[in-house]
């Protein structure tokens, strides 16, 4: 599973997360107390942040080809990746998208992707 985003831990559970000023904002796939249905499959939880046991941003990310990627997303046997090793010519020679001023994406295949883990930010 690629993750991106916010999580919290709240009552010994993580939640996908999303801190809001003094509140944070838990979601999850399925109804429960306390949850509202804010489309079908996802639910949201308003706590206030001091209840957070703990809240961290997690971001999937990898090597190809000996450079590190984060995971920013997957689709059939393929991950969209994206360089984070900020020289320009590698990228560039492994023929990566410039997506924005000094960001380079591409689709990896996922059987040549190594190291895949989640980072804690």
């Amino acid at each position: 599973m690629t993750r991106d985003g916010y999580v919290a831990r709240w009552r010994g559970r993580e939640y996908q997360a999303s801190p809001d000023g003094t509140d944070v904002r838990l979601y999850q796939p399925e109804p429960d107390d306390g949850f509202a249905e804010v489309r079908p499959g996802r639910y949201v939880r308003v706590v206030p942040a001091a209840e957070v046991e703990d809240l961290a941003y997690v971001r999937t990310t990898c090597t190809w080809q000996g450079q590190p990627f984060i995971v920013l997303a997957e689709h059939e046997g393929w991950l969209r990746v994206e360089y984070t090793g900020g020289r320009w010519p590698v990228a560039e020679a492994m023929g990566l998208e410039a997506f924005d001023f000094g960001v380079y994406q591409g689709w990896a295949p996922a059987t040549e992707v190594a190291d895949l883990g989640e980072q804690r930010v």
